[in-house]
């Protein structure tokens, strides 16, 4: 039987929401609190309006944090035609670090996420003791996602550091296709070593077929089952559509995890008041809908 495809509309966003969609400061009033915990929800109703046109074997999901997606997060766990993602790391850290401390593994539970997810930043050339730190962590999230019968995702992003950039003349588009792959591929490896051993990695846009299949092979060394997904990393639409179209045909890839390039306009329209409730989600549902079909179109 084949596996379904995971088409994941991610707005686990916070730091990033409060601070460049909403220009704030400071903590967020009750009231813009209220806002943006309105505006997951609308995203989510988005997702929504679009599952039905999706094809049999395309497996919608929604990622969503406890913060101010709760509302979304409890409607998605109780329908089965969606699943559920959620993340356990804090918001905007360079090193990964728990939500809720020592608690989090109830907040993992409570809401019944087929997906607990981690955001994690590495790189060869950062400090050993970071990483074996992070590592660690890690691996005891796996370790309990394994037990709780828990698909966990890890997404990986791999910054470049000076040393990096430097070996391509501060071209950052350079290190992303010439570099990046490769130390994506040593990362991967350091943390399998180190005990992380997710369902899936969610995998930053790749420009070549050759370094789609290098990373999930990387994902499935060994005799594991890991499987690969890629990430949105708000990126214009034909940027992600190359993205899409390279890893689709990838054996080891099954979809992808998109979330700003779907929704990040059409909420700052709503914001501005130039687009009411039923545009904001008429939008989200074509750009979702739009990228399902890129991918299915290129796995075909």
């Amino acid at each position: 039987m084949t596996e379904p495809l995971l088409f994941i509309l991610a707005m686990d966003q916070r730091d990033s929401i409060e601070q460049k969609l909403y220009d704030l400061d400071a903590a967020p009033s009750p009231e813009e609190s209220a806002s943006i915990a309105a505006n997951k929800l609308l995203v989510y109703r988005g997702l929504l309006d679009a599952v039905p046109a999706l094809p049999e074997g395309a497996l919608p999901g929604f990622l969503v944090d406890e913060q101010y997606g709760a509302s979304p997060a409890v409607l998605a766990a109780s329908d089965e035609r969606v699943s559920l993602a959620m993340p356990i790391e804090v918001s905007g850290r360079d090193w990964f670090d728990f939500e809720y401390g020592h608690d989090w593994r109830s907040h993992a539970e409570f809401f019944g996420t087929k997906h607990p997810k981690v955001l994690v930043h590495d790189n060869p050339g950062l400090p050993a003791k970071d990483r074996e730190e992070q590592a660690n962590k890690l691996a005891g999230i796996a370790s309990w996602a394994k037990q709780a019968a828990r698909e966990f995702i890890v997404e990986l992003l791999v910054g470049a550091t000076d040393d990096d950039l430097a070996e391509v003349g501060g071209d950052a588009d350079r290190y992303d296709r010439e570099i990046r792959p490769g130390l994506t591929v040593q990362a991967i490896e350091f943390l399998q070593d180190h005990g992380v051993e997710p369902a899936i990695w969610k995998i930053e846009g790749l420009a070549a077929r050759e370094d789609a299949e290098r990373i999930a092979a990387t994902a499935r060394r060994g005799g594991r089952d890991g499987r690969c997904i890629v990430l949105g990393r708000h990126a214009p639409q034909d940027q992600l559509d190359e993205w899409l179209r390279v890893a689709a045909p990838v054996e080891g890839f099954i979809g992808f995890a998109i979330g700003r390039s779907i929704w990040w306009d059409a909420l700052e329209g709503r914001l501005d008041g130039s687009l009411d409730e039923d545009a904001v989600r008429t939008r989200i549902a074509a750009n979702y809908t739009h990228f399902a079909e890129t991918y299915l179109a290129a796995r075909a």
